[in-house]
């Protein structure tokens, strides 16, 4: 790892990391990492690369998918079981920090590259795998998708609405928080090898990630025998915390503690609120959440979501629409913030995707992302820089 100095902001200048990983888990994780700084080089299958480049919609015919997730990444295609190829990608590995893949387990060892071989010959790699159950365990050999974790973590049985259907969760939660924590792993394996110079093996599972993230249903249910169930848009524990009807679309309210329950009567000109037993703490709210919801949705139906909404940030009380994408992408402070950036593609022309949420402050964003790549777009130099040969 050669540590550069230059924009402070890229805090993983100098580490390289080679990316075995397709569709979403893993391409996450090193998304994550290359937008704080790191080298990411796509190691793709010849002729096909990641499956995700298959996954439409496309533009020109490239995978807008793709492409939400590729940025700042090189691309070099690799065949695992040609002599050649091997030679390359080892030549890579010699050189790189990190290994990222989210194969099944026992694929890496198929092809030679399982974390024993690899540790023994490249101490100094840092290995991060990503799979349906991890290592271990009596699932570990399964296949798994998004779906399917967030079916077995729980997460669908506490979405939706109350006497319906269980919900997916609108977005791949299962394959995102698992991205999310190899990435937090990659960091700690990165700083413990500085430390230690030992590297270190991550192996995450979509499902513990599931687990990981289910707040306090875990802990609620082994004490209380109570089994959690979907709320719609309510909390389990506290009150009002949900979406609201206005004159013209829904209004969320999170009034999370008596001080703020006290401003929202104020802001909503319903005092009555306050002195009414039923609604003197937040577990009585919670108890008589029914009652309180009929009595504030006699007064939010008077008038529209922008009028509460001023009302409601007038007297600090956390509040917001219910964006859409074409909102969400259009509120100032995302654009602020620089969530949503602009990317100038050769193939796909001008597209937008999101932004880098780990700010530093102090330091400059890049104004811009790169491309994602096309397949083995950067083959020459790679070739070049890791083995002196010419494509």
């Amino acid at each position: 790892m050669d540590m550069q100095a230059g924009n402070p902001g890229a805090l993983l200048a100098g580490v390289t990391v080679v990316d075995l990983s397709r569709v979403l888990a893993g391409p996450f994780a090193t998304m994550t990492l290359a937008n704080m700084g790191a080298r990411v080089i796509k190691v793709e299958i010849p002729g096909t690369g990641d499956d995700s480049r298959a996954f439409g919609p496309f533009a020109n015919g490239k995978s807008l998918y793709f492409s939400s997730i590729n940025c700042n990444k090189e691309s070099i295609a690799l065949n695992l079981k040609a002599p050649e190829d091997r030679k390359v990608f080892e030549a890579l590995l010699a050189k790189a920090d990190v290994l990222i893949e989210n194969y099944r387990p026992g694929t890496m060892e198929k092809l030679g590259y399982g974390w024993a071989d690899l540790h023994a010959k490249f101490p100094h790699l840092i290995y991060g795998a990503a799979s349906g159950f991890g290592d271990s365990g009596p699932y570990s050999k399964r296949a798994a998708y998004d779906m399917v974790v967030q079916g077995m973590g729980g997460i669908m049985s506490v979405t939706g609405f109350p006497h319906q259907p269980p919900a997916r969760v609108g977005i791949s939660v299962g394959d995102i928080t698992a991205g999310l924590y190899l990435a937090i792993g990659i960091n700690g394996a990165l700083y413990q090898r500085a430390a230690t110079g030992v590297a270190s093996k991550i192996d995450i599972a979509m499902l513990d990630c599931q687990v990981a993230i289910m707040e306090d249903n875990v802990t609620v249910y082994a004490k209380t025998g109570e089994i959690p169930g979907p709320e719609g848009t309510r909390h389990p524990s506290i009150a009002p915390f949900q979406a609201f009807p206005a004159a013209n679309g829904q209004v969320i309210i999170a009034a999370g503690n008596d001080h703020l329950f006290s401003l929202m009567a104020n802001a909503l000109e319903r005092p009555d609120l306050l002195t009414d037993p039923r609604f003197a703490s937040n577990e009585l709210r919670h108890e008589n959440i029914d009652a309180l919801e009929a009595e504030m949705d006699k007064t939010l139906t008077t008038k529209p979501v922008e009028a509460w909404l001023d009302a409601l940030n007038a007297a600090g009380v956390p509040c917001a629409p219910i964006n859409d994408i074409p909102h969400m992408m259009a509120d100032p402070q995302v654009a602020a913030r620089n969530m949503v950036r602009t990317v100038q593609d050769p193939v796909a022309g001008e597209l937008k995707v999101a932004g880098n949420p780990v700010k530093v402050v102090g330091a400059t964003e890049p104004a811009t992302h790169k491309p994602p790549p096309e397949l083995d777009a950067n083959r020459a130099a790679i070739l070049a820089e890791f083995t002196g040969a010419v494509a």
